[in-house]
């Protein structure tokens, strides 16, 4: 099992590259609407598995304490 530091660098990882998919899928809606519906699902991809890790970890800071 992943440490509580691996699992938080994961989740800021992930935040980082939903963050770069928002916005190239806003900067590529006029003139790519197909690439940027996919990089809007992607986005919603990754942020399931970063609410997943969220709870994760806020399960194992409970543990801590």
């Amino acid at each position: 099992m992943p440490s509580l530091a691996q699992m938080t660098g994961s989740l800021h990882i992930h935040n980082f590259y939903i963050g770069k998919l928002k916005t190239n899928q806003e900067r590529l809606f006029e003139t790519d609407p197909e690439l940027a519906m996919l990089l809007d699902n992607m986005a919603a991809v990754l942020s399931e598995h970063a609410m997943a890790l969220a709870e994760d970890i806020a399960d194992m800071e409970g543990d801590d304490t």
